[in-house]
């Protein structure tokens, strides 16, 4: 059984909420402290218990992980009071937040885990990396595995600087994704398919083509291979996307320049 106090329950802290209950954690075994939750009352699921701050019920709880799913910006007023939360491990989702920065504000010597999800989560797709602080023990490392395999994937890394390509490919990958059905719906457009249709058509085979990715045993690069007929349609389309290496180096500027301001963010 682990106890989860739940910081901030916005649309990825609800995203991992649904997750725990759909799981089977039981709603005893959670807490928010949220004051926008406590004021609506709207968000919050069944039994579980909300609060507006943290107060003695709060401190009562007895938590085992203290999940932080505030804002990035407000992270250095919101953490000063949960000092006083001993034996926990902090397992932080906001972005740009460095070990070092959460254990300084949280008074030292914390179990800290720093996460990168992504907003697939929402749909229990989500793909999540953790790196831990030298606090962290083998129990803590696994409960918090297992809180975000609740919405997808995991992996974990030991060294904090990867998680800026993290932030970079999966982080803000979706976005990739999303953009890329955007421009296949223009250029479908530009074809003369009626604007519904092609939004449609691109809509559909992003998808159907990620959810044939996700089930294959395949690479990504085999599974282009067997759509691709020497001299074909496809076979043309990837004439000019691969001449040059011009999307891969479109790419790799995208990811490189979203690296960087990871780091900017994190210092």
């Amino acid at each position: 059984m682990t106890r989860i106090l739940l910081v901030g329950c916005g649309k990825m802290g609800g995203a991992l909420l649904d997750g725990w209950l759909d799981r089977g954690i039981a709603a005893s075994d959670i807490m928010i402290v949220d004051p926008a939750e406590a004021k609506a009352r709207t968000r919050p699921r069944p039994r579980v218990a909300v609060a507006a701050a943290l107060d003695h019920s709060v401190l009562g709880f007895g938590a085992d992980v203290v999940v932080l799913a505030v804002k990035p910006q407000m992270m250095a007023q919101v953490l000063p009071p949960y000092r006083s939360v001993d034996g926990a491990v902090f397992l932080s989702i906001a972005a740009g937040k460095t070990l070092a920065g959460l254990n300084d504000q949280l008074g030292g010597g914390r179990a800290i885990v720093r996460a990168m999800p992504n907003t697939p989560a929402a749909v229990r797709r989500g793909m999540t990396v953790m790196v831990a602080n030298g606090q962290v023990n083998a129990r803590q490392r696994a409960q918090c595995t297992d809180l975000l395999a609740a919405v997808g994937e995991t992996a974990w890394v030991d060294d904090e600087a990867l998680i800026d390509g993290v932030t970079a490919v999966s982080g803000s990958g979706p976005a990739y994704v999303f953009f890329l059905v955007e421009a296949m719906a223009e250029a479908g457009v530009a074809t003369g398919l009626p604007r519904e249709l092609a939004e449609q058509l691109a809509r559909s085979t992003v998808c159907g083509a990620g959810e044939l990715l996700y089930q294959s045993l395949e690479t990504a690069g085999r599974l282009r291979e067997n759509v691709t007929s020497p001299g074909g349609t496809t076979f043309a389309a990837l004439q000019v996307l691969m001449r040059d290496q011009g999307m891969v180096r479109l790419m790799t500027e995208a990811i490189a320049a979203a690296a960087s301001r990871s780091r900017e963010l994190a210092s």
